[in-house]
Protein backbone atom coordinates (compact mmCIF):
# COMPACT_ATOMS: atom_id res chain seq x y z
CA UNK A 1 0.00 0.00 0.00
CA UNK A 2 2.95 3.10 -0.42
CA UNK A 3 4.21 4.85 2.47
CA UNK A 4 1.11 6.14 3.90
CA UNK A 5 0.41 4.89 7.47
CA UNK A 6 -3.11 4.20 9.09
CA UNK A 7 -3.24 7.44 10.66
CA UNK A 8 -2.33 9.20 7.10
CA UNK A 9 -4.99 7.40 5.63
CA UNK A 10 -7.78 8.40 8.33
CA UNK A 11 -7.06 12.14 8.37
CA UNK A 12 -7.30 12.02 4.70
CA UNK A 13 -10.80 10.52 5.00
CA UNK A 14 -12.01 13.06 8.26
CA UNK A 15 -10.22 15.69 6.76
CA UNK A 16 -8.84 15.41 2.95
CA UNK A 17 -6.50 18.80 2.71
CA UNK A 18 -5.11 17.98 6.05
CA UNK A 19 -3.76 14.74 5.27
CA UNK A 20 -2.20 15.97 2.19
CA UNK A 21 -0.64 19.05 3.76
CA UNK A 22 1.07 16.92 6.67
CA UNK A 23 2.52 15.07 4.05
CA UNK A 24 3.53 17.67 1.51
CA UNK A 25 3.20 20.85 3.08
CA UNK A 26 1.39 23.58 1.24
CA UNK A 27 2.99 23.01 -2.13
CA UNK A 28 1.10 22.15 -5.36
CA UNK A 29 -0.71 18.93 -4.14
CA UNK A 30 -2.36 20.83 -1.24
CA UNK A 31 -4.26 23.32 -3.39
CA UNK A 32 -5.25 20.54 -5.14
CA UNK A 33 -7.10 18.65 -2.69
CA UNK A 34 -8.39 21.58 -1.21
CA UNK A 35 -9.83 22.56 -4.37
CA UNK A 36 -11.03 19.36 -5.31
CA UNK A 37 -12.97 19.15 -1.36
CA UNK A 38 -14.82 22.68 -1.97
CA UNK A 39 -15.94 21.25 -5.19
CA UNK A 40 -17.42 17.86 -3.72
CA UNK A 41 -15.90 15.79 -0.21
CA UNK A 42 -15.48 12.39 -1.94
CA UNK A 43 -13.13 13.83 -4.84
CA UNK A 44 -10.76 15.59 -1.91
CA UNK A 45 -11.29 12.00 -0.22
CA UNK A 46 -10.12 10.57 -3.26
CA UNK A 47 -7.43 12.69 -4.48
CA UNK A 48 -5.99 12.65 -0.75
CA UNK A 49 -5.58 8.83 -0.85
CA UNK A 50 -4.39 8.91 -4.19
CA UNK A 51 -1.57 11.00 -3.42
CA UNK A 52 -0.67 9.56 -0.27
CA UNK A 53 -0.43 5.82 -1.18
CA UNK A 54 1.76 6.69 -4.64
Amino acid sequence: MGTATFVDIIIAILLPPLGVFLKFGCHSEFWICLILTIFGYLPGIIYAIYILTK
